[in-house]
């Protein structure tokens, strides 16, 4: 199926749409960019306005935009409606504190008047993901618009009505026509508009071979990428942890999206002293999850997205058990209609086994034994992937340790790993580069001009 809205929970088709033509897309281009020659001159109190409106329309419309989320990819509604509250608190960030984080910076030089002056690049291509399909576009679309830039969202293509929504967002806020606009085109077309000299950038948030296929076709053209990809978050939990509050975030830490969340906790590193006890905390809790209707208020675990995310969680597991893995808890996709798979926790995990090399997109913790620091850091350290990381403990030194050592793009002490507009977010290693949120991601779109006057 192309691009098309398919209710995960019943699987059932609801509405499919066209691609854009050649020539659609062309059209497309050529309004962005006359967009961008009138808008980047715009002051930013202008745009404020706009995105501040944008927030408005977000939050009060919250439930109207959550239960499309919920519709075409599966989250349960009261996490959709948290969601559209987020993209509005990312809108009112940006419109807030655009104009301080882009103010010209003077430096000293042996010239009478020296400065640094941020200005807009221009088209910036964003590839989105599903999983998060109002919030990740969000995250892009305020600073980018703040700095000046204008838009062109490639969304997944099962989530098309929210993809077309956030579109209707911005022109309903006031923003001029071509500023931000939706394309609903395949992957096959990504190239065709990435390599388009009229588009100076390019954003992406998914996969990593997506990741790497995207940064190769930016990088023949010589264009600035910033990539979110996947992860393999570890959540450390020491003896001195407070273990009743890291047991209660680890549910909502692994379960948060039906556990489609690249920052979600995956792998669980306990200290042998606690790791009884935890493991039995979390069966527990797990066990007391609602599976169902994701549109129902009373639902905590709902349907993955696709039939082919419910296949892969599903032969990872029976990979892992087939090598020696025990499962806790669930383990196998449920007989009924929808894509829905259990709460599941697998232990006595197998060196050589995919919980070693391989992230898990779903609703799945793997649990691992350590003796001591060292070894936990050693093993949260061990993946190709370096997105977030959650440690627990109660102890300076440790603390300290955990900070300086994790390879990560976040560590959380005593909580788990979100994102906050307020903060920078992105990975290192195979789980992308460059920052997303807080000044340091406004600044990744834009020419940081140099300024020297004698």
């Amino acid at each position: 199926m192309g691009i098309a809205t398919i209710n995960p929970a019943t699987g059932e088709l609801l509405k499919t749409f066209e691609a854009l033509t050649d020539a659609q897309i062309e059209n497309s281009l050529s309004l962005a960019q006359q967009a961008f020659e009138q808008y980047r001159h715009l002051p930013y109190e202008q745009k404020a306005n706009w995105m501040q409106n944008a927030a408005n329309i977000l939050e009060t419309d919250a439930e109207k935009f959550a239960k499309l989320m919920t519709l075409e990819m599966g989250k349960p509604l009261t996490s959709a409606i948290a969601e559209a509250k987020k993209s509005a608190s990312v809108c009112r960030y940006y419109a807030e504190n655009a104009a301080q984080f882009l103010a010209p910076v003077p430096a000293e030089t042996d010239a009478s008047q020296s400065y640094v002056r941020y200005e807009p690049m221009g088209i910036i291509l964003a590839v989105m993901p599903w999983n998060f399909p109002f919030w990740q576009v969000l995250r892009f679309a305020a600073p980018a618009l703040m700095a000046g830039n204008v838009g062109l969202l490639k969304h997944a293509s099962n989530v098309p009505q929210c993809a077309l929504a956030i579109a209707e967002i911005f022109t309903e806020a006031g923003f001029p026509e071509g500023v931000f606009q939706t394309l609903l085109i395949g992957s096959d077309k990504v190239a065709q508009v990435i390599s388009d000299d009229r588009v100076k950038a390019g954003t992406l948030t998914g996969s990593e071979p997506a990741g790497m296929s995207f940064a190769s076709l930016a990088g023949k053209h010589i264009k600035k990428t910033v990539l979110e990809l996947g992860g393999s978050d570890p959540f450390i939990v020491l003896e001195s942890a407070d273990l009743e509050a890291a047991v209660e975030s680890a549910v909502t830490a692994r379960m948060l999206n039906n556990g489609q969340s690249c920052i979600a906790a995956k792998r669980f590193i306990l200290a042998e002293a606690i790791a009884d006890q935890f493991e039995q905390g979390l069966v527990e809790k797990f066990q007391a999850l609602k599976i169902g209707d994701p549109m129902a208020a009373d639902t905590d675990v709902g349907p993955l997205a696709t039939p082919d995310i419910l296949q892969d969680i599903d032969n990872q597991v029976k990979a892992s058990v087939a090598k020696g893995a025990k499962v806790l808890i669930g383990g196998q996709p449920l007989a009924q209609p929808g894509n829905f798979y259990p709460p599941t926790i697998l232990s006595d995990i197998p060196p050589g086994t995919p919980p070693y090399e391989e992230e898990f997109f779903g609703p799945v913790a793997l649990m691992f034994r350590v003796s001591t620091l060292d070894e936990a850091i050693k093993l949260a350290n061990s993946t190709v992937f370096g997105l977030g990381a959650s440690a627990w403990t109660t102890d300076e030194a440790e603390r300290d340790r955990l900070i300086s050592e994790l390879d990560a793009g976040a560590v959380f002490i005593n909580g788990l790993v979100k994102s906050d507009p307020r903060l920078p977010f992105g990975g290192i290693k195979r789980s992308g580069y460059g920052r997303e949120l807080s000044i340091q991601g406004i600044h990744e779109f834009v020419n940081i001009k140099t300024v020297w006057i004698q």
